[in-house]
């Protein structure tokens, strides 16, 4: 099952070159996530729509454009072609990720016509007579998310998504272009690693590991929003310990000589739609200068890494995670572990 994501600015030509698209690639179907964020004006209470102003920000949203699209495959197989802006690097994890969960692939296209011309083609979207205000709310709103489209592209769209220069194509020509790329293997799937939707609480396993000024180890994986600590998710049958030594390994390319000790255990309940479980972090010890600087960044896995201090991992980690880390900290001066419920202290 694959997914083509059509990417670009507010304006590029993605739903018509999606409609077009749709002809060239055997057994495609179009969806479209404007859809789904159109139905939660119809499910939301007009108070949590009202603290967006972009359906994009709401997690429900995201939530459903990545089970919608695994439902319509399931139903009708073959290729999904989907004409969407994604212009913020975490919701582009978060979606890709999850369907990289399901086992669907992602084709990641990039129309990229000149800045000029898309302002020229902005500019010349037909006003309805009967509705002047709204169109140019929406013409408005193109113009707006131009530079937050040139910033994506300055910093990462560029280099995950290919590109199609679209500004002397019209949308069947540039479907042509998508379809042959597509087809003989120009546009490879998404290097982004497949973590499979956990179907029950699960046992997860982070190792912090520190430089020479004690700063921790943190990683930005590919696959999911936010920065975390290097480990993941024990397997069947195998030490908690180990399982962090092996993703450490894994993740990083840092082999651990020594099982790790035990710095917090913390339960997480479950909120659907995730099952929670036993969140465990190990102390990893300082790492020597010569091997903080061989950190490997395996495309699959990550995409970055620092080391922080804690006060920079409070800007960085979501609060739950962030507590866990700073009662780490703490078990580790004592040389005692905690024991935590949702990062707060029990007994």
């Amino acid at each position: 099952m694959t997914v083509v994501w059509i990417n670009g600015a507010f304006g590029a030509g993605k739903t018509t070159t999606a409609r077009e698209l749709i002809d060239l690639i055997p057994h495609s179907t179009l969806f479209d996530p404007e859809h789904v964020g159109g139905t939660l004006t119809h499910l939301l209470p007009p108070k949590r729509l009202a603290e967006t102003g972009d359906f994009q920000d709401l997690p429900i949203w995201r939530r459903l454009v990545i089970d919608t699209a695994a439902a319509l495959l399931a139903e009708v197989g073959g290729t999904l072609v989907v004409p969407m802006t994604l212009l913020r690097q975490e919701y582009r994890d978060e979606i890709f990720g999850g369907l990289a969960a399901r086992r669907i692939e992602v084709r990641h296209i990039l129309l990229a016509p000149a800045e000029t011309i898309l302002r020229e083609r902005i500019a010349g979207r037909p006003v309805p007579a009967d509705l002047p205000d709204g169109d140019l709310r929406v013409r408005q709103w193109a113009f707006d998310h131009i530079e937050p489209y040139r910033a994506a592209l300055a910093s990462w769209l560029a280099a995950d998504a290919h590109p199609v220069d679209t500004g002397a194509l019209t949308p069947h020509q540039a479907a042509v272009r998508i379809a042959e790329a597509v087809g003989d293997g120009t546009v490879p799937a998404c290097d982004i690693v497949q973590t499979p939707e956990p179907s029950a609480e699960t046992v997860a396993a982070g190792v912090l590991l520190f430089d020479e000024q004690d700063r921790v180890l943190l990683v930005d994986p590919t696959y999911k929003p936010g920065w975390e600590f290097p480990g993941g998710v024990v397997e069947r049958g195998e030490a908690p310990a180990r399982a962090g030594v092996r993703e450490v390994a894994e993740e990083t390319g840092i082999h651990l000589a020594d099982a790790p000790g035990l710095l917090v255990v913390d339960w997480e309940a479950p909120a659907p739609p995730r099952y929670g479980g036993l969140r465990l972090l190990f102390d990893g010890g300082r790492l020597a200068p010569a091997d903080a600087r061989r950190v490997l960044l395996p495309g699959p896995e990550l995409r970055a890494w620092r080391f922080v201090t804690e006060d920079e991992a409070a800007r960085l980690l979501p609060p739950v995670r962030y507590a866990r880390l700073r009662w780490a900290l703490r078990a580790r001066e004592r040389g005692a572990p905690f024991y935590l419920e949702a990062g707060t202290p029990v007994g």
